[in-house]
């Protein structure tokens, strides 16, 4: 790293310049197994040749010219994801955390249009929504938030995964909306209980609440579903998304329906580069591959694959607290914290992630073949094993 750069992180030592599916090339020739996948993003793995044609396509024939004027792939887009997610329509951005932002302003345009002064957003505890001034004040992680005070009005949090607090918030009058993750990732993988997100759309229905998922790590087949709120047959008001929706193109997208569709009006809100044919290039080519590849099966079926093999190899350890898994979003929580877990792993040519400090997070890319997991789980069970001995 050159000092010309903002210490804002602490990267591994190593510089890639290659990748092909699941594989990585480093300046030196070396190789590793990703099994993180730009954090969710390459769901489709590296250089996917669709995607990759899509954009040296595209490229050579207009890549910008702002939203003063139609964008075809973008029309083309929105209708693609609003066919998949049951929405009506779209604002495209750049990023996961201006997804999210748009979706709480579009909250707060909800409760101006109810004459309510002080529009609040219930968000979770353990939570991640973006770095945003909106959407960290959003995120229940005080380490993100620390430093950056003071923080926005407007927002209550509860416990993730707590119906009677949600409950407990009925008649509020200022509450105008509920955003949640479908599966917290940076959290730790926590999968919501059977029914909780079912039960927030009831009780969203019953108090005039918009309720927004934010599926900007669980979406485009990761867990098993094109989104994860589809797990419960849910569809919620609003539905933001990002990451694996470019396979490395930025891109973000803020479905809505209903009401919360028709809530922005020329010159509420913008983005001079969101949706540009060039990302849109990219996103239709992406939702091309899911559904002729079948992604979202294969990745349901890979994910319980992986995790059944870590818990055949790891259960038997008391230190191992859980595996955890939907599709292809996997925690494995250990009683310590195991940060040393992803330099032991970087050594062994193998790219994992821990976060919550005790959870290893394994979001493989979704084409991932199964002698490749085999290899994954093989090289992870016994360096986790190592570890917990470490410990011991």
């Amino acid at each position: 790293m050159t000092g010309t750069l903002m210490t804002t992180y602490a990267p591994l030592p190593v510089t890639f310049e290659r990748g092909e599916g699941v594989w990585l090339w480093d300046t030196k020739g070396e190789r590793y197994l990703d099994a993180v996948a730009g954090v969710a993003v390459c769901n489709l793995g590296h250089a996917h040749p669709a995607v990759t044609e899509a954009i040296c396509t595209q490229s050579k024939q207009l890549m910008h010219t702002s939203n003063l004027y139609g964008i075809a792939n973008q029309e083309r887009l929105g209708d693609a994801l609003t066919s998949l997610s049951g929405m009506d329509s779209v604002f495209f951005s750049n990023s996961g955390a201006e997804a999210n932002e748009a979706a709480i302003k579009l909250a707060r345009l909800y409760g101006s249009k109810r004459n309510i002064s002080n529009p609040t957003t219930v968000v979770m505890e353990q939570s991640f929504h973006g770095r945003t001034m909106a959407t960290l004040t959003a995120t229940g992680n005080r380490k993100v938030q620390a430093g950056f005070e003071p923080l926005l009005k407007g927002f209550v949090r509860i416990p993730y995964g707590d119906l009677d607090a949600l409950e407990a918030l009925s008649g509020n009058p200022d509450i105008v909306a509920v955003l949640v993750e479908s599966v917290q990732g940076e959290g730790g993988v926590n999968i919501p209980p059977s029914g909780y997100l079912s039960g927030i759309r009831a009780l969203c229905d019953s108090n005039e609440w918009l309720m927004m998922t934010d599926e900007i790590q669980t979406g485009m087949g990761r867990t098993g579903r094109n989104f994860a709120c589809q797990h419960e047959g849910v569809l919620p008001d609003v539905m933001t998304l990002a990451k694996g929706l470019g396979n490395g193109m930025p891109i973000g997208a803020c479905l809505a329906r209903g009401e919360a569709a028709e809530l922005f009006a020329p010159g509420s809100h913008g983005s001079t580069f969101g949706g540009n044919p060039l990302a849109c290039a990219a996103g239709l080519a992406v939702i091309d591959v899911m559904k002729s590849e079948s992604i979202a099966e294969s990745a349901e079926k890979l994910g319980e694959y992986i995790s059944n093999k870590l818990f055949d190899a790891l259960d038997s350890d008391d230190a191992v607290i859980a595996i955890r898994n939907l599709g292809c979003m996997i925690g494995i929580e250990l009683a310590h914290p195991c940060t040393e877990l992803v330099r032991m792993a970087f050594e062994q040519k193998l790219l994992i992630n821990v976060t919550a400090e005790r959870v290893v997070r394994l979001l493989p890319p979704l084409t991932m073949t199964y002698s490749e997991a085999d290899q994954l789980c093989d090289t992870l069970a016994s360096l986790i094993q190592q570890f917990l001995a470490s410990q011991a």
